[in-house]
C-alpha cells in the first residue's frame, strides 16, 4: 500500500529532473509470486535542470541488486524509492528487483487477472515495477525482453525477436514510464489490418481470453474507423508496424493508451448483439477512438507534469466527441454530452471536490482523473474552437503537432500555438484552466425602434480556495426567431469578456424570440426568466436541436419543481407540446428518445438546492413517478402504435439508424408498462434476439415489480458471461423501488458471483445503488452505511476504485439535517479507519472540509 501520510504537491514547485535517459532496457522473468525485473538505464545529465540528489521512485519492491557502470552499490532505500551518489557525467544504472503480481490487488503496476499478467502504469504505477524516475517529463525509448511460459507476450512498440520462452519488443518513440505496458498469458487474437495514408500496412490485433473471439469484430471496426478518421480530420498517421489491444477483466478504468499496446477493461472492447446493448456498442466505439487518438494527443505529445493532465485528456475527449458526432448524430451526441456534464461535472464544480481544469495542487494524482479534467477540459477545447473558427483551429493543431512532437508540454504550450496562428491574446481565456466553478450567465432583453438588445451578466460562485472570480471569456451562440417561427438571425457567436456586456441586433421588424446558448456553446448555468409559452414556442420552432431539447427540459424541471414544492398536477401544456415532437416521424428517433426522458431526480435535487430549497429524495421520487404516470395516461391512445413503428425488420446493426429506433421503442415501452403492468415488456423479453431488447424489457419488469421469473431466467441464461452478469447485478439495484434498493444491494453482496475485488462487479452493485437516488438516500441512512462498510473493506485491496466511489458522497451537504448528519458520520467513520490509503484519505478529507 502507498504511504498513507498525504503530502501536498504544488504546480508552482515544478523542477525538471536532473538527468535525461538515452535508453531503457527491461527484462521480465515472470512468476506469479516472484517476478524478477532487471533494468539497465543510460542516464545523462540534464543541462536544463538544477543540481539535485539522484532519486528514483520505487514502491513495494524487493531490491536484489543495484550497480552503476558495472560496480555494485548499496543505495539508501525508503518507502518511496531510493537515493545514491552518481557520477557527474553519463552513467549506466542497473537494478534487479522482485515483485509479486499475483498479490497486487490494487491493479496498479504489474498484476494478474485470471492468470494473465498485465500492467496499469498511469499515473504512478510504474514505480511498482522497478526503480525509475516515474514522472511524465522523463521520456525514453524502451527495449523489453519478456521471459516466461505464457504463449503470448506483448509490450510496447514493434516485435523484434521471439523464441522458446521469450519475446522482445522495441518502442522507437520516446515515452514516459506511465505509457509502458506488458501483457502475457493464454490469449487468442482477432486480426485485422490498416493501410495508412502513406501506404504503410499496419497489423492490428485484439487479444482476448479463449472463448471471447466472437466479441471482437465491432472493436476492430471501431479501431479501423478511428484510424481513418484521424488521418482525414487531423492528418495524423499511425507510426508503428503493429497496434495491439488486450481485453482484461480486472481493470480500474475503461482503458489505457499505452504506446502500441492499449489495455482495455473487457467491458470497453468485447461486444456481440446477444450480450451487449446499443449503448455498449456506442461506448466501445468511443473508447477505442479515444485511446487510439491518444497516440498523438497524449503519447507523441505528452504532459510535462500531472497538473497538465487536461492537456491530453480534455483534448482527446473533445476529439472522440467529434468522432462520435461524425459516426452518429451530432445533435444527439451534443445533448448526451451535456447531460453527462451536468450530472457529473456540475456537482463536482459546486461541491467540496471542486478544482480547476488544471489543478494547482494534489496529494494523490489518481483522485484528479475527474469529470472536470476530462469533460470540462473538453468543453474548454470546444469553446476555443468556436472562438477562433474551424480553419484557425486546424492550423493551430498542425503547428502543435509540428512544434511539440516528442515533447512533454504544458497548457501554456498549447495556448501559444493558437496565439501564434491567430494573433489573439488568450490571457483571459486561460482563466478557464485556472478558475474552478461553473459560471452563471444571466440575461435580460429589450426591443426598441427595430433594435433588439441582449444584456448579459456573468458571475462564478466561490469555490474551495477561490472565493473571488474574474470574468471569463464566454462564446454565446445566439439565434433569433420571428413570431411565426422563422429564423431571422442564424446562429451567431457573441464573445463576452466583461462581467456585464450588451449586444445589439438592428433592423428588425418585430420583437424576436431569442435562442440563447445554442449547442451549449459554453459550460455555464443560464439564468433567464423565460415564460413557459416562450419555451413551448422554442420547443416547437427552434432550428437548434440542443435548444429545442433544452426548452423541453426547462419545462420538465419547472413542472417537477412545482409538483414537489406546490403539490401541483403535471403541466399538460408542456406534455401536449412534447407530444407533437415525439410523434414527428421526420425527426431522428434517437433525438425523440432523449426528449422522452424527463429530468432525473439527482438533476432536480441539484436545481432545488441551487434555488435555496432543501431537496427531499422521497418527494422527488414521488413527483417523478407521478409525472411518468401522467405521461403514460395522457398518451395512452398512441403509445403502442408509435412503438410498433420502432420495430427493426433487419439483421442487428449497432449503427445510429437502428439503435435510435430501439432507443425510442425502449422509452415508449417504459411508459406502456405503466398501463399494462408489464405484459408488453414480458412479450418483448420472451422474443428478444439481442441484448438491447432483452435488457430493456427486463428493466421495465423490474420497475413494474414483475421481475422475479425474468431475473431468474436471465441469470440462468447468462451465468457464464461475466459482463452480462454485471448488467444483471446493476439493473435490479438501479431500477428497483427505492424502499427495496438497499436490501437488494445487500443481498447481492452475498450472491456467490459477487466478486467485490473486481472493479466492474463492485461498481455494478454500488454504482447502481448510488444511481437509485431515493434508494441511496433512504431516510434511515442504511444506504450510506452499507456503502461505507464496503468502501472500508475495499480500500485494503484497491484504494483507487475506493477513492473514486467516495465521490458519490460529494453532494452530502445539500440534503436535510438528518441525512447530512448520517452521511457525515459515515465519512468520518471511513476517515477514522487505521491504515486508510492515501487515495481515500485525500478524498474524504476534501469531502468533509
Amino acid at each position: 500500500m502507498k504511504d498513507t501520510s498525504p503530502q501536498t504537491i504544488y504546480l508552482s514547485d515544478y523542477t525538471a529532473f536532473g538527468w535525461t535517459i538515452a535508453e531503457m532496457h527491461l527484462t521480465f522473468r515472470l512468476s506469479p509470486s516472484a517476478t524478477r525485473v532487471l533494468s539497465r538505464i543510460r542516464f545523462e545529465p540534464n543541462p536544463d535542470a538544477p543540481q539535485q540528489p539522484f532519486f528514483l521512485h520505487g514502491e513495494e519492491l524487493k531490491p536484489i541488486r543495484a550497480a552503476i557502470d558495472g560496480t555494485e552499490i548499496t543505495p539508501e532505500y525508503s518507502a518511496q524509492g531510493l537515493t545514491c551518489a552518481v557520477p557527474s557525467g553519463a552513467f549506466t544504472w542497473e537494478a534487479e528487483v522482485e515483485i509479486a503480481p499475483a498479490e497486487n490487488t490494487a491493479l496498479e503496476g504489474l498484476y494478474m487477472s485470471n492468470g494473465m499478467y498485465c500492467t496499469q502504469c498511469e499515473a504512478e504505477g510504474f514505480r511498482k515495477i522497478t526503480f525509475y524516475p516515474d514522472r511524465p517529463d522523463v521520456m525514453a525509448t524502451f527495449t523489453v525482453r519478456i521471459e516466461g511460459d505464457e504463449p503470448v507476450k506483448l509490450s510496447n512498440g514493434n516485435p523484434t525477436a521471439s523464441g522458446e520462452g521469450f519475446a522482445e519488443w522495441h518502442d522507437p518513440w520516446p515515452k514516459p514510464a506511465y505509457l509502458f505496458a506488458l501483457v502475457a498469458g493464454d490469449l487468442v487474437n482477432h486480426p485485422g489490418s490498416f493501410t495508412t495514408m502513406s501506404g504503410k500496412e499496419v497489423e492490428l490485433n485484439i487479444w482476448v481470453r479463449p472463448g471471447d473471439e466472437g466479441k471482437c469484430a465491432w472493436g476492430m471496426e471501431s479501431l479501423i474507423a478511428s484510424m481513418a478518421w484521424d488521418e482525414k480530420v487531423y492528418g495524423r498517421e499511425y507510426d508503428l508496424d503493429i497496434f495491439n489491444i488486450v481485453a482484461v477483466d480486472d481493470f480500474n478504468m475503461g482503458a489505457m493508451e499505452n504506446k502500441g499496446l492499449n489495455v482495455f477493461n473487457s467491458s470497453a472492447v468485447l461486444a456481440s448483439p446477444e450480450t451487449s446493448t446499443d449503448a455498449n456498442f456506442e461506448r466501445i466505439e468511443a473508447i477505442i477512438a479515444h485511446e487510439y487518438f491518444h497516440n498523438w494527443t497524449g503519447n507523441r505529445i505528452t504532459c510535462r507534469d500531472w497538473f497538465q493532465l487536461c492537456l491530453k485528456e480534455g483534448l482527446t475527449v473533445f476529439r472522440d466527441s467529434q468522432f462520435t458526432s461524425d459516426m452518429r448524430s451530432p445533435e444527439v451526441k451534443r445533448i448526451g454530452d451535456v447531460i453527462d456534464l451536468r450530472a457529473r461535472q456540475f456537482p463536482e464544480d459546486q461541491g467540496p471536490l471542486s478544482h480547476p481544469v488544471r489543478p494547482e495542487s494534489f496529494q494523490e494524482i489518481n483522485n484528479f482523473y475527474t469529470a472536470t479534467v476530462y469533460e470540462k477540459g473538453a468543453e474548454v477545447i470546444g469553446m476555443l474552437k468556436r472562438l477562433v473558427g474551424d480553419d484557425a483551429y486546424a492550423k493551430a493543431l498542425d503547428l502543435y503537432f509540428e512544434r511539440h512532437d516528442g515533447q512533454a508540454c504544458t497548457i501554456e504550450d498549447w495556448l501559444a500555438v493558437f496565439q501564434d496562428t491567430t494573433g489573439r491574446d488568450l490571457t483571459q481565456f486561460k482563466r478557464w484552466y485556472a478558475q474552478s466553478g461553473t459560471p452563471h450567465l444571466s440575461v435580460s432583453e429589450s426591443f426598441e425602434n427595430g433594435t433588439y438588445t441582449l444584456d448579459f451578466t456573468q458571475s462564478t460562485p466561490p469555490t474551495p480556495g477561490q472565493p473571488d472570480k474574474l470574468p471569463q471569456v464566454l462564446p454565446i451562440a445566439v439565434g433569433l426567431l420571428n413570431p411565426n417561427g422563422d429564423e431571422i438571425v442564424p446562429t451567431t457567436v457573441l464573445e463576452m469578456t466583461e462581467a456585464t456586456q450588451s449586444f445589439r441586433f438592428e433592423g428588425l421588424s418585430a420583437r424576436p424570440v431569442p435562442s440563447i446558448l445554442r449547442g451549449f456553446s459554453a459550460p455555464v448555468v443560464l439564468d433567464r426568466d423565460t415564460p413557459p409559452e416562450e419555451k413551448r414556442f422554442l420547443l416547437a420552432h427552434d432550428t437548434d436541436a440542443f435548444n429545442r431539447w433544452e426548452a423541453s427540459r426547462d419545462l420538465g424541471r419547472a413542472c417537477l419543481s412545482a409538483m414537489v414544492t406546490q403539490g401541483t398536477a403535471p403541466d399538460t401544456a408542456w406534455l401536449d407540446a412534447l407530444e407533437r415532437v415525439i410523434r414527428d416521424e421526420a425527426l431522428d428517433p434517437a433525438f425523440r428518445a432523449l426528449m422522452l426522458a424527463p429530468p432525473t431526480q439527482a438533476e432536480m435535487a441539484q436545481q432545488l438546492h441551487a434555488q435555496g430549497i432543501t431537496p427531499d429524495p422521497d418527494a422527488l421520487y414521488a413527483a417523478s413517478e407521478a409525472l411518468r404516470e401522467a405521461m403514460a395516461q395522457r398518451w395512452s391512445g398512441w403509445l403502442a402504435d408509435l412503438r410498433a413503428t420502432c420495430a427493426v425488420d433487419a439483421p442487428y446493426d449497432p449503427g445510429a439508424a437502428q439503435s435510435g429506433k430501439r432507443a425510442l421503442g425502449g422509452a415508449l415501452l417504459s411508459l406502456l408498462t405503466r398501463l399494462d403492468g408489464g405484459a408488453a415488456a414480458q412479450a418483448q423479453y420472451d422474443a428478444a434476439d439481442n441484448m438491447t431488447l432483452q435488457l430493456g424489457a427486463l428493466g421495465c419488469l423490474v420497475q413494474a415489480g414483475a421481475d422475479t421469473a425474468a431475473l431468474a431466467s436471465f441469470a440462468k441464461q447468462w451465468q457464464g458471461d461475466r459482463l452480462v452478469m454485471d448488467k444483471w447485478f446493476a439493473l435490479q439495484v438501479a431500477a428497483i423501488a427505492p424502499d427495496a434498493a438497499v436490501a437488494r444491494a445487500e443481498a447481492l453482496t452475498r450472491h456467490p458471483d459477487f466478486d467485490w475485488k473486481n472493479p466492474n462487479r463492485f461498481r455494478a452493485v454500488f454504482g447502481a445503488l448510488a444511481m437509485n437516488h431515493a434508494g441511496f438516500h433512504t431516510k434511515d441512512g442504511s444506504g450510506y452505511a452499507l456503502l461505507a462498510d464496503w468502501l472500508i473493506k475495499l480500500d485494503e485491496k484497491n484504494p483507487q476504485t475506493t477513492a473514486r466511489m467516495c465521490s458519490v458522497f460529494q453532494t452530502w451537504k445539500r440534503y436535510d439535517a438528518d441525512r447530512r448528519a448520517q452521511m457525515q458520520t459515515q465519512l468520518e467513520r471511513i476517515a477514522a479507519r487505521p491504515g486508510l490509503s492515501r487515495d481515500v484519505t485525500e478524498m474524504v478529507t476534501r469531502l468533509l472540509s
